[in-house]
């Protein structure tokens, strides 16, 4: 049977629809919950700080969608953030698993790597999405979405930064197995992995201010990433549009597909 021809612009709208964005406070989780409510998603807010989540959930309503603020830690919170968006909203239809970097601001070489630090990389980059996707799976209805946030740094070798790409590296494959599991009922999962985008935690982290000229010259379409950029990507596939697309990596990176330049910290 021939499908119902509607407007192709009209499958990227969201109307009617609430999202739970995890760590979207700022950079990239609040260009996703702005691109969403810009779709026409209500949209649930989760991070630490609970100052940064009031400046998202403000651009949030600016944009004419409402806005529910849930700070914590993701790791403990997975279960309570689906069922608050449920009782507030009356549904879920979409998850972004954003939540991701390092606690642990000194990057070292994984040999010198300890337990704890490993572990600790683990649970912020890979058990919090394990167990946001599990909440969400609880809930979202036929059609419904999940995006996870990875790393290009999960599909090769990634010197100074082992326990992060391993995390990642594992949800990319978290994602294709639960994009399998979950097909049956309607459910899509897919992952975005973004390019340099020079947010506060990129810089941080990496160190690169200094240098963001060189890294730049790396990128073939000659510009860093704004978090917009992975922002559209993620209204995407979360958006009927993407009705045909699950277990996809998709990465936004400005044509660098291989690490033809290593970020190296300060002092190495």
């Amino acid at each position: 049977m021939e499908r119902r021809r509607v407007s192709l612009l009209e499958q990227f709208r969201l109307d009617g629809r609430v999202a739970v964005v995890t760590g979207s406070g700022q950079g990239i989780g609040r260009a996703i919950a702005w691109g969403l409510a810009d779709a026409g998603c209500d949209v649930v807010l989760n991070a630490r700080r609970v100052a940064d989540l009031q400046v998202t959930a403000a651009g949030v309503h600016e944009r004419g969608r409402r806005a529910l603020v849930v700070d914590g830690d993701i790791r403990s919170l997975a279960d309570t953030l689906a069922a608050r968006t449920v009782e507030t909203f009356g549904r879920l239809d979409v998850w972004v698993n954003n939540v991701g970097g390092s606690d642990d601001k000194t990057v070292r070489q994984l040999v010198d790597t300890p337990d704890d630090v490993f572990r600790a990389q683990l649970e912020l980059n890979l058990v919090s999405a394990f167990q946001g996707c599990r909440a969400a799976a609880a809930h979202l209805p036929d059609g419904g979405s999940i995006v996870n946030i990875t790393s290009g740094a999960g599909t090769r070798g990634s010197p100074w930064t082992g326990p992060y790409a391993a995390a990642k590296a594992g949800l990319i494959n978290l994602t294709q197995t639960l994009a399998l599991e979950l097909a049956e009922r309607g459910i899509r999962v897919n992952a975005v992995s973004p390019g340099p985008v020079a947010t506060e935690a990129f810089v941080e982290i990496l160190g690169v201010e200094e240098r963001l000229d060189e890294l730049t010259r790396t990128i073939p379409l000659g510009r860093m990433g704004h978090p917009d950029d992975i922002a559209a990507a993620v209204v995407y596939l979360a958006s009927p549009a993407a009705a045909w697309v699950t277990g996809e990596h998709l990465l936004v990176a400005g044509g660098r597909t291989t690490r033809s330049y290593q970020y190296r910290p300060r002092g190495t």
